[in-house]
């Protein structure tokens, strides 16, 4: 196997390591590499006027050889880039011979534990996976814009729990589009060289992703404030506790991304702004990103612990009953939509079980606006009665008959 053909095997082992957001990150491992290749031709160019008998130090693509006499066997341990995988005590020899240079041995996939069937493998699945949540994306902004409609256009629909579901809506859609966005920025050539572009639109892409997810996370912490509020008492949101609920979905991730913008343009304006490995800037981000998470499962647990006093039949009034059923039903589904299992991989490296965090983060996370829209929207009743009466009337209106159901609806309002 050539050392070139290492080096692809390598970039595929990384990819297992993308987010949503970290447009190719496979570029982290070739600036690890050109990092080792100037290392290793700045030491050939202080040998440069050294012996010239034996074999000359080289780069081979994977790994720096030092001089050696004619006859001498060359022993080095596993390239560090390896180590990005897996522990490796592996070693790779070299012989000197009146020739040059002999192939290494054993091969560096024997050697350093790399599959030689990991390329074609990973290429079939990250296909699959984009696939998948392309997929996934087209349908949630589809369906996530309907909803959205839906809850404008009817005017008995228009409330503050419905005013927060149009934010969270807006946010999957949002992030929908960053996706789509940035695959049209910087997939759309195979002739692209990702690892060293840096245009405007490259680095536009990487921060709309970016606040997108950012305002996603932060409307799923506002949802459940929402709920937090209605189950401790009956507090009636005002126009000002409203602005202070956009203010938090929408500006606090503004300050976050502004403050990271200036960070990378002024200490970090490399690439395309998307490769965060050891960035201590990187930081600006997902620290918010993982306080609002671990916020956001302390107000979920609190809402399990209320909902098991509230439904507690000696501590609830007859006519409150019904109401906290039904609450705890839009809690209950609420439970895959509060980011819970962040909690989990947000504390986890990043190469823990990656095929089931790709999975997870991309494949089930491009439906989570599916999801979203079906249980808050065409689930709903209210929408469901209202949608229904005007569809009653449009027949009334059509074929000039009065509809004793159309007469007889009633809202029905859950809080």
């Amino acid at each position: 196997m050539s050392s070139l053909h290492i080096r692809g095997i390598l970039l595929t082992m990384y990819l297992s390591s993308t987010a949503l957001c970290s447009l190719h990150p496979e570029c982290e491992i070739v600036f690890q590499l050109e990092k080792e290749e100037r290392s290793c031709l700045r030491h050939m160019a202080e040998q440069g006027n050294g012996s010239t008998e034996g074999c000359r130090p080289f780069w081979d693509a994977v790994a720096c050889w030092p001089q050696a006499a004619v006859g001498e066997t060359v022993r080095r341990a596993c390239p560090d880039v390896f180590s990005l995988f897996r522990n490796n005590t592996g070693s790779v020899s070299r012989n000197c011979t009146r020739g040059g240079w002999s192939g290494p041995f054993p091969p560096y996939h024997i050697a350093c534990s790399v599959d030689d069937d990991i390329p074609e493998a990973q290429r079939s699945y990250f296909a699959t996976v984009k696939l998948i949540y392309t997929v996934g994306y087209s349908i949630s902004l589809v369906v996530l814009a309907v909803a959205v409609m839906i809850l404008l256009l009817f005017r008995r629909l228009r409330c503050a729990r419905n005013f927060i579901h149009i934010q969270l809506f807006a946010t999957f859609i949002l992030k929908a589009v960053a996706v789509f966005t940035k695959d049209a920025t910087l997939f759309s050539s195979d002739d692209t060289n990702h690892c060293t572009l840096s245009t405007f639109a490259c680095k536009a892409s990487v921060v709309f992703c970016h606040y997108c997810v950012m305002s996603n996370f932060f409307w799923l912490l506002v949802e459940a404030l929402y709920l937090n509020s209605l189950l401790l008492s009956s507090f009636y949101h005002s126009r000002r506790c409203l602005w202070g609920f956009c203010l938090l979905g929408w500006g606090v991730p503004v300050f976050f991304i502004v403050l990271w913008i200036g960070s990378r343009m002024y200490f970090e304006d490399t690439e395309c702004w998307d490769i965060n490995e050891d960035s201590p800037y990187w930081w600006i981000i997902k620290g918010p990103i993982v306080v609002s998470i671990a916020v956001n499962f302390i107000l979920f647990m609190n809402i399990i612990r209320i909902l098991i006093q509230k439904l507690n039949p000696r501590l609830i009034h007859f006519n409150n009953s019904s109401q906290y059923r039904r609450l705890t039903k839009s809690t209950l589904l609420l439970i895959p939509l509060f980011g819970t299992h962040y909690m989990v991989f947000n504390f986890l490296p990043d190469y823990f079980n990656v095929y089931l965090r790709l999975c997870v983060e991309l494949c089930i996370g491009s439906f989570q606006g599916l999801l979203v829209a079906i249980l808050y929207c065409f689930l709903n009743q209210e929408v469901q009665k209202e949608v229904h009466k005007q569809w009653l009337r449009w027949q009334e209106r059509s074929y000039a008959v009065v509809s004793p159901a159309a007469k007889c609806s009633q809202m029905d309002t859950p809080f």
